[in-house]
């Protein structure tokens, strides 16, 4: 069933689709996102990324220019990321750098996954035993709400996140140099630790150096991730990824557990993530993973110009279009 969806990815500051700008997956060309708390470059790879149908090559930029579909042109279908040692079994990345507009406290900082609608008559059977297992090989901070008219699942971002390196506190023509200098260095991994002078604050707060570490000693307590605070105007760089979710399925699979998740998403057709401060409900930017039938998209013509966030809109929101799951969606 998964063979039947093309998959798009769009990133940016709020919840509203409108904001968002389409992500050139496997590209090397981060997505810049400005948000009222932070700046940030957005780096999407994903192995086997299926986000283009066949013959739609010459079609798809007239598709753009006209604010129809928006799947980006030529998309490579991996990354070198994927080369990398520490890298050849995972399955996706979410690489980030941002620079927090104001100071954020270490306990409020979240990321992770929510949805605009109740899923709760979608939740397999199961469930329990596979969130178990979530905890236990991604993320043992995670904790969320699936019953909920609106589920989330967050995990705080200082254990959440598998790599996260520190910079120096930068102005806005730093930043500027950074965004054009990020954009050069294309698929390169992040790796943990620091830089012109992050190295150093890590150590003054007795953060581990290597990343299991790291995860780990800000799960040991609330004392700890109050020792840290996401500073004003400095540069952060970080990435999450894992080799248990299958976009080019859709599927979780997981140690002895394996999960289509098309059929379980509650008739909504994106999966999204979201760096946010818990405390004030505010957000840093979103990233959005969006099904799209393949018959719609090969359908697709070029009609009258239209802005491109309207049809964006539809597609993220399912306010039009929206696909329902299939008995072949599930194990």
């Amino acid at each position: 069933m998964a063979d039947k969806y093309l998959l798009r990815v769009t990133a940016g500051p709020s919840y509203d689709p409108t904001s968002h700008e389409i992500v050139h997956v496997n590209s090397g060309t981060p997505t810049h996102v400005k948000s009222p708390l932070c700046d940030a470059n957005i780096s999407v790879r994903i192995q086997n990324y299926r986000g283009e149908p066949s013959g739609l090559a010459t079609a798809i930029p007239m598709i753009i220019a006209h604010g129809a579909i928006g799947l980006p042109r030529g998309s490579p279908s991996t990354s070198s990321y994927f080369s990398n040692p520490p890298h050849t079994h995972d399955q996706y990345s979410i690489g980030f750098s941002f620079t927090p507009r104001r100071t954020i406290s270490g306990k409020s900082l979240v990321f992770g996954n929510d949805f605009e609608h109740p899923v709760r008559d979608r939740i397999p059977p199961g469930f329990t035993a596979a969130f178990r297992i979530v905890k236990w090989a991604i993320d043992p901070g995670l904790d969320g709400d699936v019953y909920a008219d609106k589920p989330y699942l967050y995990g705080n971002a200082l254990s959440s996140i598998n790599v996260l390196s520190v910079g120096p506190i930068v102005d806005g023509n730093g930043l500027d140099k950074i965004i054009s200098t990020e954009a050069m260095q294309g698929e390169a991994a992040i790796t943990e630790g620091g830089f012109d002078g992050g190295e150093e604050l890590r150590q003054r707060l007795s953060i581990p150096g290597n990343a299991a570490a790291r995860q780990k000693w800000f799960l040991g307590g609330h004392d700890r991730l109050e020792t840290w605070q996401w500073e004003e105007g400095r540069l952060y760089k970080a990435d999450f990824f894992n080799p248990y979710l299958d976009f080019n399925e859709f599927a979780l699979k997981l140690p002895g557990f394996s999960l289509k998740v098309l059929g379980y998403l509650g008739g909504e057709d994106y999966l999204r993530y979201v760096l946010k401060e818990k405390d004030t409900d505010e957000v840093l930017f979103v990233v959005v993973f969006t099904l799209l039938p393949k018959d719609q998209v090969e359908e697709e013509e070029p009609r009258d110009p239209q802005p491109i966030h309207s049809a964006r809109t539809k597609q993220i929101t399912g306010a039009e279009g929206s696909f329902e799951p299939q008995e072949d969606d599930l194990d």
